[in-house]
């Protein structure tokens, strides 16, 4: 027996009457199991659903199985993709129920609202806040709703008196919310939204064909703020009146996949709903929906190693629905379950209570639509691309460290990188494993329904992610407006293995180098080009050309630091030390043209660089102590030359602020402080100077001294202080009885006792 027949007389009267207007709420879970019952029951000839006229021609891919809810509707202009629009579905939305009834029963459907092309040209703030005409505000219609119902709160009324309930026809909601609708749109007007005039004339104009095409057998699911502007008489000349002279664009639609979680803002089709995966589970469990959903919340919880039993679940039903009860509403709501939840499964805390909403409440579902789907040549290749390196979209954020030594993980790099140089966030760089010139990266995944959006925007670059990339960052070389940029777009570039797109940026940063004689643009410029070497070695890229930029560029730093740092007052003197020790660590990566016992190799000439800043009468201190450290890093200074240095440094003639600044450029950051614990000299020196230092200059010091001090390791500053007040007559750094783990003297017996276990490591014999 069908749904028809078995329905009552009277029903089937009121439901085949005229054309059925089934207002809705978008994203409703009651409205969509209503607006199944009333199809059923009202079997119409045609469905018109609320939604953009030009999807027509892609309805029928929701009856694909591969097409899985949440999915969009998404439409951009042809000639500016970053304008665009969005339509969302989720399986618990009304209208994509209708969609999917209208499909399954072989019934025509049509969508009826303006066209994509008017709304995407339109301007962005058309029909929001206050119509300056009549002043009027716009009304949330469920707020007004609930207020006159004396409820504050309008999603948990909306709950109670839709969501929550259950009627035998299924016609009751439908007919009492639109005498509800006509009441307000009898007292707001349009509510502070003309623009739904101009969309209303147009539904008129749609159902008025559609009722000449197929009858009066006709079915309309749209907002239920819509549906007195439908049931009322207008003329056609009225409604065409009002969409004359639209502004239009050429506009182009297809399905995308959505997320609960967007459905979760208040952005693009519809009011935002606060609970997706709340409203989800109420759609598809109908039957014991609490009992079900505390069940689902038991099996989370316990995945997050929270001790949670059956016995939980049952008191935490119970409570609900006492809960239920003494707040007058029919059944247990959202408010209910999740205070019964906090108290029972959570035992009061809301820190596990934070992980239900947001893995069930909201939820990360992201959903699937069908190859067939219509997309730029772009998303097409990215969906191949993706599909061959068993890289799938996931709405939930997810690590990924990559080994590019691999064929797989490093074709990944590269489409990542040039996802990135696109404008395309699929991944981002992630503290990991990742290390210069190493062959690891990490990465942070999670595909956004936005992206859709952001690759459409970059089909203008090319019809693949490849041709696209190399032809955006041949672009960006053309704009760039400082070195920096230039270098840094190198880089990408060779992250990215895009080498046909090299020869126009280093031509663009070999010129921009030729013309920029700051030697701190410079500075800034050459660790990304340093890093883009190391880079290019891990991925296998000829980096020659890249190369003798590079070293070009390290050269001319070389010749113009030492002036570049005179007279630097103390902001930009940190500035250089940050640009100097970036500097030393480039150019150890560096290729070195000259031979490496040449005394004129690069390194070595950098070296004499450091001695003349070392030596700088009017360097800053922090440039001066930074350049002796490295020198003594790098073994080209000895400790009688560092002893001199610092002792020149600290001399009682050196005003104590540039002493400090020296000390801070010297011992400041890492492994500073264990330099001072091995070395005697230099911690005398220091303690010398410090306990010298006039009670007049000393607060003047003192915050430059604690930020070089309160750097180091808890362990390192207790071994300081023991030092220190121990005084000068005590044992040298190297006595066992001072410093706890050293010996005065190297012991062979005990050094010799690690060797069999570093030839079990290595895999070799020991040394006899």
């Amino acid at each position: 027996m069908t749904a028809l027949a078995a329905a009552p007389a009277e029903l089937r009267a009121r439901a085949t009457a005229r054309p059925l207007l089934l207002g809705v709420r978008h994203h409703g879970p009651g409205s969509a199991r209503g607006v199944a019952a009333a199809l059923d029951a009202a079997r119409p000839d045609a469905v018109l659903i609320e939604g953009p006229a030009e999807a027509d021609a892609l309805a029928a891919l929701a009856a694909d199985p591969e097409m899985r809810p949440p999915v969009a509707l998404l439409a951009h202009a042809v000639d500016d993709p970053g304008r665009a629009a969005f339509w969302p579905f989720a399986a618990f939305s009304p209208e994509w129920t209708a969609l999917r009834w209208a499909l399954g029963h072989g019934v025509p459907v049509r969508f009826v609202d303006l066209p994509a092309a008017h709304t995407l040209a339109a301007d962005p703030t058309w029909g929001d806040g206050e119509d300056e005409a009549d002043g009027s505000a716009r009304v949330d219609p469920l707020a007004a709703l609930a207020r006159a119902a004396g409820r504050e709160d309008p999603e948990q009324w909306w709950e109670d008196v839709v969501e929550l309930r259950g009627d035998s026809d299924p016609l009751v909601p439908f007919e009492a919310l639109a005498e509800a609708m006509t009441a307000l749109r009898e007292r707001y007007g349009h509510g502070g939204r003309p623009r739904d005039l101009v969309r209303e004339a147009h539904m008129r104009l749609k159902l008025r064909a559609a009722r000449k095409e197929f009858g009066d057998a006709v079915a309309v699911v749209c907002g239920a703020w819509h549906v007195p502007a439908l049931a009322r008489r207008t003329t056609v000349t009225a409604d065409r009146a009002l969409l004359k002279g639209l502004p239009k664009a050429k506009a182009e639609l297809t399905w995308v996949p959505w997320t609960h979680r967007r459905l979760a803002r208040r952005s693009g089709y519809g009011a935002g709903i606060e609970s997706p995966g709340w409203y989800g589970h109420l759609f598809a469990a109908p039957d014991r929906p609490v009992e079900r959903w505390m069940t689902k919340v038991a099996g989370l919880l316990r995945e997050a190693d929270h001790p949670v039993s059956p016995a939980h679940v049952i008191e935490a039903v119970r409570l609900a629905e006492t809960l239920a009860a003494l707040r007058g509403r029919p059944r247990p709501g959202l408010a209910e379950t999740t205070d019964a939840i906090r108290a029972v499964l959570c035992e009061g805390s809301d820190v596990p209570l934070a992980l239900v909403r947001d893995r069930l409440v909201v939820g990360d579902a992201l959903g699937e639509v069908p190859a067939a789907a219509p997309a730029v040549p772009l998303q097409r290749d990215l969906d191949r691309l993706r599909r061959s390196l068993r890289l799938k979209p996931e709405a939930e954020e997810r690590e990924l460290d990559l080994d590019l030594r691999g064929d797989t993980d490093a074709a990944r790099s590269r489409l990542l990188h040039r996802l990135r140089l696109l404008g395309v966030d699929w991944g981002l760089p992630a503290a990991g494993r990742t290390g210069t010139g190493t062959f690891r990266e990490s990465w942070r995944l999670r595909w956004q329904p936005e992206l859709h959006v952001r690759v459409a925007e970059a089909g203008v670059w090319g019809t693949t992610v490849e041709a696209a990339a190399t032809a955006r960052a041949e672009s960006l070389a053309l704009t760039a407006a400082g070195l920096g940029e230039i270098t840094g777009l190198a880089e990408r570039c060779l992250l990215g293995g895009l080498t046909d797109a090299l020869p126009a940026v280093l031509g663009a940063l070999a010129e921009r180098a030729a013309l920029d004689t700051d030697v701190a643009h410079l500075a800034d410029a050459l660790p990304a080009l340093a890093r883009a070497l190391r880079y290019g070695d891990v991925r296998g890229t000829d980096t020659a050309a890249l190369a003798d930029v590079a070293t070009g560029l390290a050269e001319r730093i070389r010749v113009g630091l030492p002036p570049a740092c005179a007279g630097l007052d103390a902001d930009a003197a940190d500035r250089m030390r940050e640009r100097l020790d970036a500097v030393h660590t480039a150019i150890a990566l560096l290729p070195d043209p000259a031979p490496a016992d040449d005394p004129a190799a690069l390194a070595s000439r950098w070296a004499g660089a450091l001695r003349r800043l070392a030596d700088g009468e009017r360097v800053p201190g922090v440039v001066r102590g930074r350049a002796v450290r490295i020198l003594l890093d790098e073994g080209r200074l000895g400790d009688d030359g560092t002893a001199r240095l610092m002792g020149l440094a600290l001399s009682p003639g050196t005003p104590p602020a540039d002493a400090a600044a020296w000390i801070d450029g010297f011992v400041g950051g890492p492994g500073g402080g264990l330099l001072l614990v091995h070395d005697e000299r230099l911690l005398a020196l220091l303690d010398g100077w410090l306990t010298g230092v006039p009670a007049e200059a000393f607060t003047a010091v003192l915050p430059l001294l604690r930020r070089t001090f309160g750097a180091y390791e808890p362990g390192v500053r207790r071994t300081l202080g023991e030092l220190v007040a121990r005084g000068p007559e005590a044992p040298g750094p190297g006595s066992a009885a001072l410093v706890p783990g050293f010996a005065a003297a190297l012991d062979e017996e005990r050094a010799d006792g690690v060797l069999p276990l570093l030839a079990l490591v290595l895999g070799t014999e020991v040394p006899a």
